[in-house]
Order: C-alpha cells, then sequence, then structure tokens
C-alpha cells in the first residue's frame, strides 16, 4: 500500500525558545560553515562595539581559548540584570535567551546600532554546547550559564564588585557547526581591525590564546578612517598625500568619507553602516560612486587640454554646423570605472533606522542615504577640486588615461566582430581536456615546454588540459591593464579559461573548476607561481575566492634501494632524511635523487607524483584577508624597493637559498 501523508492539526509543530534556531540556523547567521562559526563571534564583538558608539565603552578584549572555546570582554554599562516588569524574568534572561529582545529597538537607549533585529547574542547562545555570561554593574558581578540555548543556572549575583561590562563565554556546537568549530585568527583579526578604524580611540585587544606562547595584537587607530585609507594603500605611491576626509550630517544620518588615489589600476572600497561591513555595497556606495563620476566629468568639463585629449574630434569653442550635426559625433564621458581606477576608499555612515537585506546585513536599502551621501561628496569634494588644481589634474589624468585604454579596447572588439573575429579561441599550445563538464575538469600551467611535454604524457585526456607557459613572464604589478589583454605570456591563459578578465570577467564561463600551477621547486618557479597568483589576483580574483587556483607540489626526493624494492617520493629534507632512517643499516646504499626541475622527472614519475588525484598533492589558494594581500602583492611586486627590503626584513626569519 502507498504511504499517506495526512496534513492535519497534528502536523502543526510550534518551535519554543531558540529551538527555531538550532532547526535553521542559516536562516539566522547565514551558513554553517567557517563563515557562520565567524558570525557568532563578529554577533557578540558588535554589541560592545553599540556599547562604545553610544560613549559607555572604549576596551575590547576577544580571546581564543583552547579547546574551540571564544570569550568578548567590555567595559560597557553590563547587560541589565533587574527583572522586566513586562515578562517577569531577568533582562539577561530575555537578552540572552529569547529572539528580538534587546535595547537596540529604544532609540533612547541606543541612536545607532549594528545589531538591530534582536537575535544576536541569543543565536550565539543558541548554537553553543554551553554559554556563560559576567556581567558587571550596580556594584555587582551577576552570572547565569546556559547549554544549548536552555538555562541551567538562574542569574546569581556572585560577588559585590566595582567594575563594569559584561564578558561572554562560549563553546560552538560541533553538531551544528560539522565542518570546523575551529576559528581563523586572521579572518578574526581582518574585522577587529576594521572595528578599530571605523571607532577611533576604542582599544581592541585579540589575544590567540590556543598557542604554547599565546599571541597578543593591540588595535587603537586615533585617525579612524584616515588612518584605514593610509593602511589600504601601504606600499604604494598616493595622490594626496594625506586623504581626502568629507564628513557631515542629515536627518540624523551621519556620513564619512575618506578617499586617496593611488598608482595602481585596482579600486579598494570598503562601506559600511553602524560598523558593519556591507560587503555587497547598497544605497551609501551608490551615493558615493555617482557623485565621485559626476564631480570628475565636471572637473573635465572645465579642463580644456584633458577633455581635447579624450575628445579630439570635438572643438568645444565652435558652434556646430549642419554637416557636424549630421555627423553626429559622441563626446566621450568618463564612467565610473574610468574615476575609480586606483581609488581606496572608506565611506562609514551611522544610519538610526537601516534597512540591510537580511539578517547578515549584507547590502543597505535606505533610499534616502544614496541623495544624503551624493550631495554631500558633490559638495565637499567639488570644492576640494577647486582648492587643489594641481592634485585635481593628477587625478584627472589618470581617469583620462583608463577611459582611453577602455575606447581603444572598446574599438579592438569592435573590429574583431566586423572581421568575425569573437574572440581568441583556444591557443595552440594548449592540451585540452575532452569532457566540456567544467566541475571535474581541470587545468596544469606548466612552466617550459619539456615539462609540458612530460604532463601531457601523463595527463588523464578526458579531464586534465596542460598549458606550458614559456619565457618571462609579465609583471602585471607594473603595468596598464590595457597592455594585459594582448600580452603573449598572459593571452594563452586568459583564452583558456574563457571567463574575460577585469571587468569583463565573467565567472560562468570558466572551463575548468581547478586552475593547477605546477613549476620546478627553486627560485624561478617560485617566482613564476607569484607572478600568476599575481596576475589572478588582480585581474580575476573570483577564481582566488571561489577556491578554484592550486599550486602543485612536485616531490624534491625519490628515495630508492632496490635490493629491498624500496622507493620512495619525499617533499622535503625532512621526508628524506625520514626515509633513510626506514632503510637502517642499509641508508648509505640508497640513491637519492635530487628533483631540480620538472623537466628531470620521467612522465611516468610526474604522473605518479604530481598528477594523480590519488596521489599528488596540491596547495590551494586562499586569500583570508583581502586587505593584507593587497599590501604584500603591492610591496613584492611594485616598483619600490624600500618597502619591499623592510618587509623581507620582517618577516623572513630563516632563509634556504638553493644555488
Amino acid at each position: 500500500m502507498a504511504e499517506t501523508n495526512e496534513y492535519g492539526a497534528e502536523s502543526i509543530q510550534v518551535l519554543h525558545g531558540l529551538e527555531a534556531v538550532r532547526k535553521r540556523p542559516g536562516m539566522y547567521i547565514g551558513s554553517t560553515s567557517q563563515g557562520g562559526l565567524h558570525h557568532l563571534v563578529y554577533e557578540v564583538v558588535d554589541n560592545s562595539i553599540d556599547e562604545a558608539m553610544a560613549g559607555y565603552c572604549d576596551n575590547i578584549i576577544v580571546a581564543l581559548e583552547k579547546d574551540d572555546i571564544c570569550r568578548v570582554e567590555d567595559n560597557g554599562r553590563g547587560i541589565p540584570v533587574a527583572i522586566n516588569s513586562k515578562e517577569k524574568k531577568s533582562a539577561l534572561e530575555l537578552v540572552l535567551g529569547q529572539l528580538h529582545a534587546g535595547g537596540k529597538f529604544d532609540k533612547s537607549t541606543y541612536k545607532v546600532s549594528g545589531g538591530l533585529h534582536g537575535v544576536g547574542v541569543s543565536c550565539v547562545n543558541a548554537l553553543s554546547v554551553w554559554l556563560t555570561a559576567d556581567v558587571y554593574r550596580d556594584g555587582g558581578h551577576y552570572f547565569q550559564r546556559y547549554e544549548t540555548g536552555i538555562p541551567k543556572t538562574k542569574v546569581e549575583r556572585i560577588e559585590d564588585s566595582d567594575r563594569h561590562g559584561t564578558i561572554i563565554r562560549w563553546k560552538a556546537d560541533a553538531t551544528i557547526f560539522k565542518e570546523t568549530t575551529n576559528h581563523d585568527f586572521d579572518i578574526l583579526m581582518n574585522r577587529l581591525r576594521e572595528l578599530a578604524f571605523l571607532n577611533p580611540g576604542i582599544k581592541i585587544t585579540f589575544r590567540d590564546e590556543r598557542l604554547e606562547n599565546p599571541k597578543e595584537v593591540v588595535l587603537q587607530f586615533e585617525g579612524g578612517i584616515n588612518e584605514y585609507t593610509k593602511y589600504l594603500n601601504n606600499g604604494k605611491k598616493v595622490i594626496p598625500e594625506d586623504p581626502i576626509f568629507i564628513t557631515g550630517e542629515q536627518n540624523d544620518v551621519i556620513a564619512e568619507i575618506s578617499m586617496q588615489y593611488n598608482d595602481g589600476y585596482e579600486e579598494s572600497i570598503y562601506s559600511y553602516v553602524n560598523d558593519i561591513n556591507t560587503h555587497e555595497g547598497g544605497t551609501h556606495l551608490e551615493g558615493f560612486k555617482n557623485a565621485l563620476t559626476f564631480v570628475l566629468n565636471k572637473a573635465l568639463d572645465s579642463n580644456e587640454k584633458l577633455f581635447k585629449k579624450l575628445n579630439p574630434k570635438v572643438d568645444k569653442n565652435k558652434k556646430p554646423s549642419d554637416a557636424d550635426k549630421k555627423k553626429e559625433i559622441k563626446i566621450e564621458r568618463l564612467t565610473g570605472d574610468d574615476v575609480r581606477t586606483g581609488v581606496a576608499a572608506v565611506i562609514s555612515v551611522k544610519v538610526p533606522e537601516p534597512q540591510f537585506e537580511g539578517q547578515t546585513k549584507q547590502k543597505l536599502g535606505n533610499s534616502e542615504v544614496r541623495s544624503i551621501v551624493y550631495s554631500l561628496v558633490s559638495e565637499k569634494l567639488t570644492l576640494w577640486f577647486e582648492q587643489n588644481p594641481q592634485l585635481c589634474n593628477m587625478i584627472l589624468e589618470k581617469a583620462v588615461s583608463e577611459a582611453l585604454g577602455r575606447i581603444k579596447a572598446r574599438k579592438a572588439v569592435e573590429t574583431n566582430r566586423k572581421s568575425g573575429m569573437d574572440s581568441f579561441g583556444l591557443p595552440g599550445k594548449l592540451a585540452d581536456c575532452s569532457s566540456n563538464k567544467p566541475e571535474e575538469c581541470e587545468v596544469y600551467i606548466v612552466e617550459g615546454d619539456s615539462a609540458g611535454g612530460s604532463a601531457k604524457q601523463g595527463r588523464n585526456p578526458k579531464t586534465q588540459a596542460i598549458l606550458p607557459l614559456w619565457g618571462k613572464m609579465l609583471n602585471v604589478e607594473k603595468v596598464d591593464p590595457s597592455k594585459v589583454m594582448g600580452n603573449e605570456k598572459l593571452w594563452p591563459v586568459i583564452a583558456s579559461l574563457g571567463t574575460g578578465i577585469g571587468k569583463d570577467f565573467n565567472i560562468e564561463k570558466l572551463r575548468y573548476h581547478k586552475i593547477i600551477i605546477m613549476a620546478d621547486a627553486d627560485v624561478d618557479g617560485a617566482h613564476i607561481s607569484t607572478l600568476l597568483m599575481t596576475f589572478f589576483f588582480r585581474f580575476m580574483p573570483q577564481l582566488i575566492e571561489k577556491g578554484y587556483v592550486y599550486i602543485a607540489m612536485p616531490p624534491l626526493y625519490r628515495v630508492e634501494y632496490k635490493k629491498q624494492k624500496y622507493k620512495k617520493f619525499v617533499f622535503s629534507d625532512e621526508e628524506r632524511d625520514q626515509a633513510l632512517e626506514e632503510l637502517g643499516e642499509n641508508r648509505d646504499k640508497a640513491e637519492v635523487q635530487r628533483y631540480k626541475g620538472l623537466g628531470e622527472m620521467e612522465w611516468q614519475e610526474l604522473k605518479e607524483t604530481t598528477m594523480a588525484p590519488e596521489n599528488r598533492k596540491m596547495k590551494q589558494v586562499k586569500i583570508t584577508d583581502a586587505q593584507m594581500a593587497d599590501q604584500i602583492f603591492s610591496i613584492l611586486m611594485g616598483d619600490d624597493v624600500d618597502p619591499r627590503r623592510k618587509f623581507i626584513e620582517e618577516n623572513a626569519e630563516y632563509a634556504t637559498l638553493d644555488v
């Protein structure tokens, strides 16, 4: 008999307390991956930051303890502990144990706040094996413990105390966060550093107490978002020397903008609402972008020389004739992409009633904020340009140069289309795979034709493609982006991947879901790998963000003793020594082959050690801190020697030269 599914009164389930959070955690914290795990930390820290924005807190401690325990301390007012007359419960228990309970709904308590939905710390509580709260206020020390969101003790007064503040300590539930409960120091560091920049004067101490020798970083920036902008441009040549700072208030919305141009070609714009990083932007970012485009086009109109450079066929002083009107000569304007080339900017707005898309607050929706930011930036930036004509001219020259490159590229595409050449096609040196399913395809970008030949013999032709590179790779950190597409060393990579680059990049067109850099294990190989990673980071960052880029790990040695039929491929000097130890008294009779390059390996060995999925070792390229990565690439691959020397001196504690 077929199974019947009855839908009646008993089918209706009511989830009480925090059960809903445990049942559908992704609805409240975005995911149950490492990102969701870190979101718990952000929720608790945001409560402390709200106290700081209200003027009651200036010291926050975030600590990662052993056994995946996290602790957040502040010296704010302390969560109220008295009995709430309406709910007949301690206010602390309401905040920790009930959704949509908090002080953020009452604007007399918090004028602006990051935690607006009243689900923050209660979600942390629900998704933790246990959580404890220590509250210091009203002359006492109060304590309460929860397990999976359920109170295990009452709110108890432990002792008298003249302290004030809150300590929240918790252990995330591994049955919820099945991927990992291990916090990543660098990812959390990035967020805490943002908060320290956005709240000048506040002191955030971040500790990693999991280490044998605990690590502590103190974050405190009196210069606010101007220091943030300088941090983004660290190691780069900048215009102007000090960031342009714009601030104003309208209808209780406070806006602060700091911006500065650098000698690179990437835009680095970070937007925040009530200290929440709006990764997907929103109306405040739109207002800034629109104003920047408007002001620079307005400045271009009054700069006859640069206007003529962009529009050589247009004479603004000549009245157009009827013949000219028929020709319809198009006046080129600066686009948003043109004016944002090389800009680093931080946009921070404080909004009393922000409308976010979702609990994770990725995008601001308040339409009034767009016009507030637009009018503020338009007015103040126009004034700054008028007061600094030379610097204005330098910024305009950069934007016009970018526009000319864009126009040149557009004409090249139009020419190719007219001649029937819509794309480069696939490069001749690419040995493609037969599968057309990107999720099962991988391409090895191999240093040199010799290694490429071995790789072609050792590959699985259905799923593995081989693209050999030859000659000196272009350092994209030092060139105009318009020169990248036509570069004979890089266009085979661009054409093989199929995504386009920069602003034309489309991840949906990617032909391989594993892009594997395979270079020699020496200085030259490391240089080629770094050049390729710089290219991907600058022009195809989504490849790294999605986890598609890998570095192959070919073995350094083959240890072999034929009499015992012993053969082992190892990847370091330590592994080589261990392999020799395994041979005992015969260690001196073993043959140790040191591979100086991929070309020295037989194709069977290359296949067995570096290409066969069941045996190979690879490193996935990840960027946990995009701002830090941007700085490192600029320092290591840029023209300025002093920052590079300083970076190497500070970070190269041990160096082994293979000469």
